[in-house]
């Protein structure tokens, strides 16, 4: 199989994986049972595995540090799922979850600190966004309907606020730091940052926002001693955001607040009710070490919207302490790694996830959250042909026999 054949396949299966964390949660504009989107999802994981499994079909991996992690949050999601019995959507999930990892297994042989899946990763969800912009024209009603307040939605695919303001951030953050790096044009970079902010601005996401802005400060802070781009456009951008938060204070205050009171706002639209009521539920020894089983990161019926209580609630403090060392382990590679590109998109997405989790759940299951730590882990891989140098070996010379009968004269 041709090397431009392989990368074209691995791609796909890159997108595959895209496609089954997208969700399935909203309304479309053409009524698509939720069954049917929930098995397109599904089987686009199945096709994901089966593709890995026919460009590498003799299993060939790479040691990596954070699909080890995700292959041990496994074992406390096998075991609440059904120590607790949980029921078959638990099972199901725990499928989905190994699936997921062993595609990542798969295509950690391609993993060599390169931007190759960064590309991957915008194409398709900018591809994804497209879909939520011709849903925009389509029917511009629907997309900004009252259920979320005014917020852009996905109506041609099924996509709540938060997730449309995640991938636009998340892929504006990357095709910066690719444009600062050299590794794309100017036109190539507005053409995916213009209409990507725009959406954005439709979803008054605060967390993707902040997630955005911090994420990039963390990660052209880590060019600036290496990088004169860097350098002059972190300048720009502070002197252009103090100017901006002058000159439009009050819009950038109603924007952020979305017509909320003050008492919403500080309860986190009652995000915090929801993690009161969860952290003083009664639990036994089990279910506080491994939680009750993979669920649909609900409490009493409502979304708990915060990962680490999500995986304290379905897969105990034995999950979060398996989380927490895969941020602490991608954060420290970077750490440790010297200035680079790779190294500085991979800070701005570890960072994405760690602002995150904070009001989104999905560290612990199958989800674009860990899709876009397994890029910080392919980013943060090292190259398979770099090795430490050695001493070079010098060829044994072959000694003529008049000279050894010389010698021995």
């Amino acid at each position: 199989m041709g090397t431009n054949h392989t990368s074209k396949i691995v791609g796909v299966v890159w997108g595959l994986l895209v496609l089954n964390t997208l969700g399935s949660a909203g309304a479309t504009i053409i009524p698509l049972p939720r069954s049917l989107i929930q098995m397109v999802t599904m089987g686009s994981l199945v096709a994901a595995f089966a593709l890995a499994l026919v460009v590498n079909p003799r299993v060939r991996i790479r040691p990596s540090a954070y699909v080890f992690l995700l292959t041990l949050l496994l074992v406390p999601s096998l075991i609440s799922s059904v120590g607790q019995e949980a029921g078959f959507g638990a099972l199901f999930r725990c499928a989905r979850l190994a699936l997921f990892t062993g595609t990542l297994w798969l295509l950690s042989r391609w993993w060599d600190g390169g931007t190759t899946f960064v590309r991957h990763h915008i194409r398709m969800y900018f591809v994804v966004l497209g879909s939520v912009a011709a849903g925009l024209v389509i029917s511009p009603g629907t997309a900004l309907s009252g259920v979320y307040g005014g917020r852009l939605v996905g109506v041609l695919w099924p996509l709540t606020p938060p997730q449309i303001g995640q991938y636009a951030a998340v892929i504006i953050g990357l095709t910066v730091l690719l444009l600062l790096g050299r590794r794309t044009d100017r036109t190539s970079a507005a053409v995916v940052i213009v209409p990507s902010l725009a959406l954005l601005a439709l979803t008054h996401t605060r967390t993707a926002t902040v997630g955005l802005l911090i994420g990039l400060v963390l990660a052209i802070g880590s060019l600036i001693l290496t990088s004169a781009a860097a350098r002059r456009f972190f300048t720009w951008a502070v002197l252009c955001a103090t100017m901006a938060a002058v000159a439009f204070s009050s819009a950038l205050q109603a924007w952020f607040l979305r017509g909320q009171s003050q008492e919403n706002f500080a309860s986190l639209t009652g995000r915090a009710k929801v993690w009161h009521a969860l952290l003083a539920a009664p639990r036994t020894t089990s279910q506080y070490l491994f939680g009750m089983g993979l669920g649909d990161k609900s409490f009493d019926g409502l979304p708990i919207d915060n990962s680490w209580l999500a995986v304290y609630n379905e897969q105990g403090v034995t999950g979060i302490a398996l989380v927490a060392a895969i941020i602490a382990v991608l954060g420290g590679v970077a750490l440790l790694r010297p200035p680079s590109l790779s190294r500085a998109c991979a800070i701005f997405l570890i960072s994405y996830c760690g602002i995150a989790s904070y009001t989104e759940a999905g560290l612990g299951d199958a989800s674009p959250y860990l899709l876009h730590l397994a890029l910080a882990a392919s980013l943060l891989a090292t190259p398979a042909g770099a090795a430490p140098l050695s001493t070079p070996v010098v060829p044994r010379q072959r000694i003529p026999r008049w000279a050894q009968r010389s010698e021995v004269s």
